[in-house]
């Protein structure tokens, strides 16, 4: 009998988010549960640091310079492969429920199959998958946003919607401390998106019938900001009571030392001065302050524990209908998140840890006997779908770059983990090169090339595109990390004499594994 297989992701979920990967506040006994039984891997890291991209990727199998999705406003094109086509052609049952984003998420034409099928009230095809119902960041797209539009459209003002924060009573400065992209919100727990993607998960599955395989990937928007969950659910982490994370500096002037030390666009973000494809154009992290950090913790740690809540209703439905035994169960992100990092908040054109790297999981299907392990060896995103495809008992097809992911430590090898990032704005035109290589990170800063179109869309009114960057680089900066010394990524060793062996081997590495950019090389199409 064929395995089934759950794929769940969270959006912008850190490596760190869970109890069981190292946070000591949040309750998730649910991913504990599935950690405790499988297989841990301490060192997973995302093709791309945005969300198209590295979404494109766990469907693939390939990184964006093969699949096309370079960044977001990039679709992915139409014939890339799709693991869920590969399932489906194997006899399986197929479905996406959540969060997609394959494509442009603003699509007021209707231009792109994800808003298009829910504007028709259609649920597929859709890349390989017979069943697809989408949400997003509140009631503003997808399935979700037209059901909650439609049934209870008085819980939709309590949402902020990213690309119209002039909209909201508050612009997205909210909560107790009137931290950035939060919001209070009273909309009811059970009509949240996160406890919809539950729900119309149980009810897929409910409808399958007995003895026939299937692939289901479960995708949450949370924790992703806006940081707006049920009013209801924020007394399960006190945000007064929250620590601050131990890797914060704790003041300005320790900030900017420690950023000054990168490349000048950090330090820019940080002041304010460059604002790249990051969150708000209105706000700079010189701004956080410790208490605001505090209140967005313990609001990340709320949506995550909703997650875990979600996430056991659909394990009691497998257990109902018997597949327990027979269902590999798979954990992980498209990227991470900045929780006070170097004094930073939100995400853009990044390449660290706090980023990069992210939770993963894997509860094989116990009828395989695989005893539970933790596995401290890096290991790319892209092994996830080289991992669902060995679900259908056949060796992953060639156009997967991955490979199926190691069940103990002993059986993992150190490779070269590639990461992109490619400004979608002319304005900025920066384009990143990291290869993570235990222990070392370094990324390679390619000659910026702003005002080189790349089919930006114009400035969307209330949503931030980036202004002409203040940062160009040459090709000749850097970052080079060892992190078995340095964990937190503070001291670059770029300039470093007596790391310049390390960092030409680094680099040689980088250009030799990078495969080479799909031509002809998609345009972007859309703000987001």
């Amino acid at each position: 009998m064929k395995r089934n297989v759950l794929l769940i992701t969270a959006d912008q979920l850190r490596h760190d988010a869970l109890h069981c990967t190292g946070n000591p506040v949040v309750r998730t006994p649910n991913l504990d549960s599935i950690a405790r039984s499988g297989v841990r891997y301490e060192r997973a890291y995302v093709p791309n640091v945005t969300c198209t991209p590295s979404r494109s990727s766990l469907l693939t199998g390939q990184l964006p310079h093969t699949h096309g999705a370079w960044a977001v406003g990039v679709p992915l094109p139409t014939d890339a492969p799709s693991v869920a086509s590969y399932l489906n052609a194997a006899g399986y049952h197929t479905a996406l429920i959540g969060k997609g984003h394959f494509e442009p998420s603003y699509d007021p034409e209707l231009r792109y199959d994800e808003e298009r099928l829910a504007h028709e009230d259609a649920h597929g095809p859709y890349r390989g998958f017979d069943t697809v119902s989408f949400a997003g960041h509140g009631p503003f797209d997808g399935h979700y946003g037209r059901f909650l539009q439609r049934e209870h459209p008085e819980w939709v003002g309590g949402f902020l919607n990213l690309r119209r924060r002039a909209a909201h009573p508050t612009n997205g400065f909210g909560g107790d401390t009137g931290a950035p992209d939060l919001v209070n919100n009273p909309v009811p727990t059970e009509l949240y998106h996160t406890s919809w993607v539950a729900q119309q998960t149980v009810e897929y599955l409910a409808g399958l019938p007995d003895g026939e395989p299937w692939f289901v990937w479960m995708s949450f928007p949370d924790p992703h900001h806006p940081w707006d969950p049920p009013d209801e659910e924020r007394h399960r982490v006190p945000w007064r009571e929250r620590p601050l994370p131990e890797y914060y500096p704790g003041n300005l002037a320790r900030c900017r030392e420690i950023l000054a030390r990168k490349p000048d666009h950090w330090l820019g973000f940080f002041e304010g001065t460059f604002t790249g494809e990051c969150s708000r154009g209105d706000w700079a992290a010189n701004q956080l302050t410790a208490d605001q950090l505090r209140e967005i913790s313990a609001t990340i740690d709320v949506e995550v524990e909703l997650i875990d809540d979600a996430i056991g209703t659909v394990l009691k439905e497998l257990e109902r209908r018997g597949w327990g035994a027979n269902t590999d169960i798979i954990v992980t992100a498209d990227h991470g998140d900045f929780q006070g990092e170097f004094g930073l908040l939100f995400k853009g054109g990044f390449h660290c840890d706090a980023l990069m790297r992210v939770p993963l999981l894997w509860r094989p299907a116990p009828a395989m006997g695989i005893a539970p392990a933790v596995v401290s060896t890096s290991v790319p995103l892209i092994d996830v779908t080289a991992t669902i495809a060995a679900a259908c008992d056949t060796a992953p097809p060639a156009w997967i770059e991955g490979l199926p992911l190691p069940c103990t430590e002993a059986t993992a090898a150190v490779r070269p983990i590639i990461i992109t990032y490619d400004s979608p704005s002319s304005a900025v035109g920066m384009h990143l090169r990291t290869i993570r290589l235990d222990p070392f990170t370094c990324t390679v800063y390619e000659p910026s090339t702003i005002g080189i179109p790349t089919g930006h869309p114009p400035r969307l009114a209330g949503y931030t595109i980036a202004n002409a960057s203040t940062v160009s680089y040459r090709g000749t900066e850097g970052e080079l990390y060892d992190l078995s010394e340095d964990p937190r990524e503070w001291d670059n060793r770029w300039n470093d004499p007596a790391m310049a062996t390390v960092r030409a081997e680094l680099i040689a590495t980088l250009y030799r594994v990078l495969p080479p950019r799909r031509d002809p090389w998609p345009q972007v199409e859309a703000p987001v």
